[in-house]
């Protein structure tokens, strides 16, 4: 059963989750229609680590004692770590969106001016900041664990 949860099961996962794209790609799907599949793809697997995570389903974990259960039910590093991940991911997705939409405006801008360089600059500093914040919370989190 190791075998399987280590190995088999994520690459089932991610298989199916890169269904839409070989279809996409053997030209048996428009583009548009891969792209509600993947999307499709992608919340009903979130839905189901979501379920997993809210009603889990005993007899998986093997704990030799109650007091090894009890330890690891009381136990809150899991949720450090997802909340760390979770800032990471998210404010690196937000500084992504940030610059996409910034960084090709102060190109722009600088282009037709070069003395607008300075201001530019602080302007696509400023959206990357937002992934150092996401960085930052996460030390401080792992930092409380």
């Amino acid at each position: 059963m190791n075998f399987l949860e280590l190995a088999l099961m994520p690459l089932l996962i991610l298989c199916i989750i890169s269904l839409p794209f070989i279809a996409l790609i053997s030209k048996r799907k428009s583009p548009k229609k891969a792209k509600n599949a993947i999307i499709l793809n992608l919340c009903s697997f979130f839905a189901v680590m979501a379920l997993a995570v809210i009603f889990p389903i005993g007899g998986f974990v093997s704990a030799e004692t109650a007091e090894a259960t009890a330890q690891a039910v009381n136990n809150n590093a899991g949720l450090a770590y997802i909340a760390a991940a979770l800032s990471v991911g998210l404010g690196s997705i937000g500084c992504g969106i940030a610059v996409a939409s910034g960084a090709p405006a102060a190109i722009g801008a600088v282009a037709e001016e070069p003395k607008s360089f300075a201001k530019s600059l602080i302007f696509v500093a400023l959206g990357e900041g937002v992934a150092l914040y996401g960085f930052i919370i996460a030390f401080m989190i792992i930092g409380k664990v």
